[in-house]
Formats: structure tokens, C-alpha cells, sequence
């Protein structure tokens, strides 16, 4: 084996382009359908950070104080994300001491309007399940358009499935339960969590057709993907694949259709049930020796794979599985307690790491040929590594210990960009020749690194 030195040359800030607008509605990338793409064929790689209330309010006030989505989208756009899941919170309570917290939140809007007669049992009119409430909707609307006004793409997430688990009285907290709406509708459910079994006849029918309301209020928007519920229960498999055919079969019958994802069943759910779901895309759980957080699978294209701390952690995550994440051929999400109103207390600078990562593998997403470039752990000695053998390698080494390593090359003129993970700039520049075969390279800065060879224009 041969070492190349690299001759620095210059030292600059790994910029990102603007934001391009968001040019959907998007697919999986037919020439790597680890990502999406647009309908003109550029790829597109995700990542963001959400937060339970970008969409409901929640607060221990009734009404919730209203979220600044405005200064969401500013936070966001400053970190150059260009993802988000919009969250649903099926129930008009949030008991959070299973969080750790011993406060009760109030949720609202709904999806249906309160016109009674009657009572609900949180003291306020009965649900309608037969009469929408405009102001949610027109909030949906307004909410995702604003987002793809500024490149970011807005997973729809449909139903909630971790409160009606494990948040105190959660059933009693749901429109659908029997004492909340005038229909009538949930008197066949015995427990609430079954409202995402397909057990009731009359259950699945309001489901469908808020479903059917939710498409038509914004198919023309270029920028949405769908999510079916966040972490429901492992035997809600069947009701997800149904609700995924459903959305698929109706958005048939509109202009635009767009991605569909399963995400993580918790407690005890499997990732294999995710793969081989109908969904576009998938967010897993740990996995074996969790191994999505800590030496994420490379990625293999039989789903895009929006690995998200939420499934991982809850709260958690940090710089390096941000940048392994990406280099294993994933769209790394981080769960984002933001302000800390909802949960996770005051804003803790501890997570800047992981939202500013994103943002960084987004610059240099933009920059790489993601339609030809795929992981190839055995190409280099970091084992992270996406590559186009012979055109462009992208190569991070973990180690904060050990600055060298080797990467398997194909003979050639290679540019060569050290990029510094804690801040996203470039540090250092230069050219290497390779004869082909291991070929040592060595930062030029302590801690963990990234590489990036792009083959040399002759």
C-alpha cells in the first residue's frame, strides 16, 4: 500500500446553496431509491428536526398558548433543514408523568368541530365525527405551504399511537370515544387502542374519511409526505397497511400522489415489519445490539430509510449519528424539544450538535452525486464510506483518537476536501494521486473528520 500526503491550498466555509423551493411531489429515486427524488429526476436527501406541537398547540393552559410557527420555520431555516414530521395528537389531554413530568397539557385544534348537543367528558361540547372543523384544515393548509415556501418538505403524520398506550385516561381523552361525539360512534371498542385495529366498522369509516379530508386539503402541495401514526402498537400492522392502500388508492384519483411511511410500532414492534409494508418509506427501531444508533446497517434500497431519534432515543442522539447516519446511505431526523414547553424543560444548547449536523450533511448532500453514490463500508477502514468508485468518495472517521485511515481507491486524480464535522467548514483543500488500492490519508485537524475525493477533471 501506497501513503499520498495532501497539499492544503486554501481553507473556506462549506456553505450551502440557498434553499431551493421545494419541486415535488416526490418519489423514490429510480436510480437510488435510498432517497427521493423530484419528477425531474434530482435526488433529494432529507433531514430535519420536528416538535410535537408544529401543528396542534399544547401548553398547561386552556386554551394551549398558540405556537409561533413563524420563528419554527426561521429556526429551522437557519439550520438549513429541509425536513420535518408535522405532528397529530389524536387526544384533548396529555397527562405527561409518563414522560417524566408531572404536568397535564391541553391539545387543540381537533380535526372535528365541538358543536354538542351534549357534554364530552372534558367538560366542553361533544365532537361531530360527521362535521369537520375548518380552522384545522385551513391551519394544515397554511402550515405545509409555508414550509415548501422555504424548501421544507412536511411529513403529515395522521394519527398518534404512543398516547393512546401509555398517557393516563387516554381513551377517555379521544374524540372517538363514545362519551365525546354525538354519532354514537366507539361504543364497540373495548379498549382505545383498538380504534387502530380495525375493530369497528364505524371507527375505520371516520378514520377513512379524515383521511380522504386531509388529501384533499393538500394535494396540490407539492411538498408533503404522509406518515400513518407514530408509534402505534405492534397490532395496528394490519389497520397501517390499510390505511397506506387507502391513501395510495384515493391520491390515484387526484393530479399529485405523494410518499407514504410506516414508522417504528412501539412497544416490541420489528423493523422487517416496516420493509415490508406498502409504505415508501420507513423509520426503524434500534434494532439488534442497537445498531441504528450506534453503527447504523448501510442502507440497502428496499426502503428510504428516515432513521429519527425519536424511535432511537426520544430525546437523544449526537454529532456522530448524524454524520453515520448519512454516510451508511440514510436521511437522519432528530426529535427536538425546542423551546422545552412541551417537554425536556428550558432550550438546552446540548442538542445543537445534532440540529447543526443535519444541516451540514445537507451542504454537502447538494454537492455530491447522490443518483450514483451508495455505501461501501468495505472501501474504506472507518467502515463509513458512500462511494461512486473511481468519481467520488465521501469517508467519515468517528475516532477522535486516530486522525488516519485508509480508503480503498481506483487509480486517478482525486480532489481532496477535509471538512470539519463540529462546524461544517472546509479546512483544508488539495489533490492526491492514486495508484490504486489502500491509500492513507490523515486530517489535518484533531477529532473526528470527514473526507470528501471527487474525481479530477482532466
Amino acid at each position: 500500500m501506497r501513503s499520498l500526503g495532501i497539499r492544503v491550498v486554501v481553507f473556506l466555509a462549506l456553505a450551502a446553496p440557498a434553499a431551493p423551493a421545494a419541486l415535488g411531489p416526490l418519489r423514490v429515486s429510480d436510480a437510488n431509491p435510498r432517497y427521493f427524488a423530484t419528477p425531474d429526476g434530482r435526488v433529494v436527501y432529507l433531514t430535519g428536526s420536528h416538535t410535537w406541537n408544529n401543528l396542534v398547540d399544547m401548553g398547561t393552559t386552556d386554551p394551549p398558548p398558540q405556537f409561533d410557527y413563524a420563528a419554527y420555520l426561521d429556526f429551522m431555516e437557519r439550520r438549513r433543514h429541509n425536513f420535518m414530521r408535522m405532528w397529530a395528537w389524536d387526544l384533548t389531554k396529555w397527562d405527561t408523568e409518563r414522560n417524566g413530568q408531572k404536568e397535564v397539557h391541553t391539545v387543540a385544534p381537533q380535526p372535528w368541530a365541538r358543536t354538542g348537543p351534549g357534554t364530552a367528558l372534558d367538560g366542553k361540547p361533544k365532537f361531530n365525527l360527521e362535521q369537520f372543523d375548518p380552522p384545522y384544515f385551513e391551519r394544515l393548509r397554511t402550515r405545509v405551504a409555508a414550509a415548501g415556501d422555504r424548501g421544507i418538505y412536511v411529513s403529515i403524520m395522521l394519527f398518534e399511537g404512543w398516547g393512546m398506550q401509555f398517557v393516563k385516561d387516554a381513551w377517555k381523552s379521544h374524540p372517538l370515544h363514545p362519551g365525546n361525539n354525538v354519532n354514537g360512534i366507539g361504543g364497540d371498542i373495548t379498549e382505545g387502542v383498538r380504534i387502530h385495529e380495525l375493530a369497528s366498522k364505524p371507527v375505520l369509516a371516520v378514520q377513512e374519511a379524515y383521511v380522504r379530508k386531509v388529501i384533499d386539503t393538500v394535494n396540490d402541495l407539492d411538498n408533503v409526505l404522509y406518515e400513518i401514526s407514530n408509534e402505534n402498537h405492534p397490532p395496528s400492522t394490519d389497520w397501517q397497511y390499510h390505511i397506506i392502500r387507502l391513501i395510495h388508492d384515493y391520491e390515484k384519483t387526484k393530479p399529485k400522489q405523494h410518499p407514504v411511511g410506516m414508522t417504528f410500532q412501539y412497544q416490541g414492534g420489528s423493523n422487517e415489519t416496516l420493509f415490508e409494508s406498502p409504505a415508501e418509506w420507513v423509520s426503524p427501531n434500534p434494532g439488534p445490539k442497537d445498531a441504528y444508533r450506534n453503527d447504523p446497517p448501510a442502507a440497502a434500497g428496499r426502503k428510504v430509510i428516515l432513521t429519527d431519534t425519536d424511535h432511537l432515543w426520544g430525546l437523544g442522539g449526537n454529532q456522530a449519528w448524524v454524520w453515520k447516519s448519512f454516510a451508511r446511505g440514510m436521511n437522519p431526523l432528530f426529535m427536538d424539544p425546542y423551546e422545552g414547553k412541551v417537554l425536556g424543560g428550558k432550550p438546552e444548547p446540548k442538542w445543537d450538535p445534532v440540529r447543526n449536523s443535519l444541516g451540514y450533511t445537507l451542504a454537502l448532500a447538494r454537492r455530491i452525486d447522490l443518483a450514483r453514490i451508495t455505501p461501501r463500508n468495505e472501501l474504506a477502514s472507518t467502515q463509513y464510506c458512500l462511494a461512486n468508485p473511481g468519481a467520488e468518495y465521501v469517508v467519515y472517521n468517528p475516532s477522535e483518537d486516530n486522525a488516519a485511515f485508509e480508503v480503498n481507491l481506483e487509480a486517478g486524480a482525486y480532489q481532496v476536501e477535509w471538512i470539519n464535522p463540529d462546524d461544517g467548514k472546509t479546512v483544508a483543500t488539495g489533490d492526491v494521486e492514486a495508484k490504486g488500492g489502500p491509500t492513507r490519508f490523515e486530517a489535518p485537524f484533531k477529532g473526528d473528520a470527514v473526507l470528501h475525493l471527487k474525481r479530477a477533471a482532466r
